[in-house]
């Protein structure tokens, strides 16, 4: 005689019950250490499944519900304003939609700066436990370099990532100019000194090499 609920239970990896769910892959793994939860099935591969009927997102809510989200957006300097305006409208129209109670942080700096007042600020906010959800515009916004390592530290924490635009950053060649001068200021300084006649000439010659470049 055959079980009619187990010949319709459909099992589904620990990826895809993650997805169900709203959660994290890490997340399942840890409730399964904690005992909140098991994989129904193993494979002859020790791969975890889990029978998708038995899964209900309202008995296994994801703290990310109950931490706040994050909106960060960044632009180089304050001439861009309005470039970070829009940004930030981009990012609370979408937060909005979703419905969710979000915090913007809008920050101004570098890409390759990682002392920027809103980065450390978003950065601990992430390590305390704090957030939940991290919504971005594009990758760069984060970092220009090393953003992979902050997404990393998302994983490691449950923390949701979503970013909107994946495609190319219109504000690429300006950031870009902007981080190399950024660079090699840091690096003149370090060389010749910060009040030294060679560092000072240095920095003009990139400057101008710098504007004559966005003026292509």
């Amino acid at each position: 005689m055959f079980d009619n609920s187990t010949m319709t239970r459909k099992l589904v990896s620990i990826q895809e019950a993650a997805k169900f769910l709203g959660v994290a892959a890490q997340t399942l793994r840890r409730w399964e250490r904690e005992g909140k939860l098991q994989a129904d099935e193993r494979t002859p591969g020790g791969m975890r499944r889990y029978d998708l009927a038995r899964l209900r997102p309202e008995l296994f809510h994801s703290d990310v519900q109950s931490r706040k989200t994050i909106a960060y957006a960044r632009v180089s300097s304050h001439d861009q304003k309005d470039v970070l305006e829009r940004q930030t409208q981009v990012l609370e129209l979408y937060c909005a939609k979703q419905g969710w109670t979000f915090e913007v942080i809008a920050d101004f700096g570098s890409g390759v700066n990682y002392n920027k007042k809103g980065l450390k600020r978003l950065l601990d906010e992430i390590i305390e436990g704090k957030v939940g959800r991290l919504v971005i515009a594009h990758q760069d916004r984060l970092l220009r370099f090393g953003a992979e390592l902050v997404f990393a530290i998302c994983q490691a924490k449950d923390v949701e990532v979503l970013i909107l635009n994946k495609g190319e950053d219109t504000t690429f060649e300006e950031d870009v100019a902007n981080d190399v001068l950024e660079i090699i200021t840091v690096l003149s300084a370090r060389l010749y000194g910060n009040r030294s006649h060679k560092n000072r000439k240095l920095l003009d010659g990139v400057k101008q090499a710098v504007e004559a470049t966005s003026c292509l």
